[in-house]
């Protein structure tokens, strides 16, 4: 009784409570967190992404490509002007498949038809989707648009699950998305994270480019795959990474769902994305022009040359006038009014708002046809007969377009393929077709320097 009553009147202290409550504190701090999260919080269940993934995810693929190149251990033998002068025949190359990984995603599975990027796809002899289910099925292509790194596929229809399609314009920075694909060929992988930035562009990574920034983990294998919000919708396709150090860094880029639709429609319809011609070249405002032409902010797109008896010409713009909306949609800088127009077909109208001096003015004009040059092969030499070419500055690359190509012309047998740019013929620079018309004989032998992509090789025609 004494010790317990000792006990009680020292722990009434002033001095040791104070020591004790301390002590309590110091525990609570350091004590590591190692209780794992409970399934449940007052009778509810935790959120999961897991119910919408069980509907979102057979309805992204895996693609797998193969393309045919023929190689020599002997790098001279890979050239055929090499070949041609020591008559050495084509037989002592060996040939070997090239093959790739990439994802992709079911948007009609009525029709069969698979949304995935032009790079996943490009150039390929073969092209194997692989569904959620294990099936593995022959794809056949329908269409491409390099400049904005869109494809469409097709595959048989039979029991597939689409996604559905969402607004995309209806994103906002802080929206949790989660990208789904083929990372690394592992299978299917989902990341998730939120909406970094919208409208990015002027990055230099496709011709027309409007890309959803997001953190979610995009890899190597994940392009073509689906990028969609917590209701399983696709808001966009995963395409590109930037990537300093070669890894993820958590800044990857999706095609907005709302421009893939727009490029899906035409590609379904024609083959192809049928581009609109504006006439105007803009470029964007700096803190020198601004000041020039006495304006409030550097918000707009500065018409700096306008082609003669171009819809733009017609419509009464000049050099000089400042773009600040097209069709509703503010005008940042000269990337925006070039997604813009790059999105309509020909024969659709655009309203401008643009600024002339001081004064602001609206004008709707017309999208008319691209009018390139254009040659048939078959004018310029026999065994580019089938083949359709165009001028083309591609990439800062000037020389001449292999728009279209017939696959059982001799131009296709030498190696040729769409996309194609001829930068020289029979040993000289040729910048357009009617530099490639003086240079060639048709009906001797051609010689051409190819620029593919990032690569260049030569072919020589009989």
């Amino acid at each position: 009784m004494y010790v317990h009553k000792r006990l009680e009147n020292i722990m009434n202290t002033k001095t040791v409570k104070q020591l004790l409550f301390i002590t309590f504190l110091s525990i609570c701090i350091s004590a590591p967190a190692t209780a794992a999260l409970p399934a449940y919080v007052e009778g509810q269940a935790l959120p999961s992404l897991a119910p919408m993934l069980e509907r979102s995810m057979p309805a992204v693929v895996n693609i797998s490509t193969s393309t045919n190149i023929t190689i020599s251990e002997n790098p001279l033998m890979q050239d055929p002007v090499f070949r041609q002068f020591f008559n050495i025949p084509d037989q002592q190359l060996r040939r070997q498949q090239k093959n790739s990984l990439g994802s992709g995603v079911i948007i009609d599975s009525k029709q069969g038809l698979v949304l995935t990027n032009n790079h996943v796809i490009d150039k390929a002899d073969t092209i194997t989707v692989t569904l959620n289910d294990g099936r593995q099925l022959a794809a056949k292509l329908i269409g491409t648009d390099p400049e904005a790194d869109v494809a469409v596929i097709q595959i048989p229809a039979d029991n597939l699950t689409m996604l559905p399609i969402a607004d995309s314009t209806q994103l906002k920075v802080g929206d949790f998305v989660v990208a789904i694909g083929n990372p690394f060929g592992l299978g299917q992988t989902v990341t998730s994270g939120i909406v970094s930035a919208l409208g990015r562009s002027g990055l230099g990574i496709e011709g027309y480019e409007d890309f959803i920034q997001t953190d979610a983990s995009i890899n190597p294998g994940n392009s073509g795959g689906a990028l969609v919000n917590l209701r399983g919708e696709l808001v966009g396709m995963n395409t590109a990474i930037l990537a300093p150090t070669g890894g993820n860094v958590g800044i990857g880029f999706a095609i907005p769902s709302n421009m893939i639709m727009t490029i899906k429609e035409s590609l379904v319809k024609h083959g192809e994305v049928r581009r609109g011609l504006l006439g105007v070249t803009t470029q964007d405002l700096t803190p020198e022009l601004v000041k020039a032409f006495n304006l409030q902010n550097l918000q707009g797109a500065a018409i700096s040359r306008v082609e003669a008896n171009s819809p733009a010409a017609k419509a009464g713009l000049e050099p000089g006038d400042i773009i600040v909306s097209a069709n509703g949609h503010p005008i940042k800088n000269s990337h925006d009014i070039r997604n813009i127009i790059g999105m309509l077909q020909i024969g659709d109208k655009v309203e401008l708002e643009y600024f002339r001096g001081n004064e602001k003015r609206q004008v709707t004009a017309s999208v008319g046809k691209q009018e390139l040059p254009r040659l048939a092969g078959s004018q310029l030499h026999r065994s580019l007969k089938g083949a359709l070419l165009s001028n083309s500055q591609r990439n800062q690359i000037e020389g001449v377009l292999i728009e279209k190509i017939d696959t059982a012309s001799d131009a296709w047998r030498a190696g040729l393929r769409p996309g194609d740019v001829i930068v020289s013929a029979n040993r000289y620079r040729v910048r357009n077709i009617e530099e490639l018309k003086q240079v060639a004989n048709p009906n001797g032998p051609l010689l051409m320097n190819i620029q593919r992509g990032q690569e260049g090789f030569f072919v020589v025609l009989k």
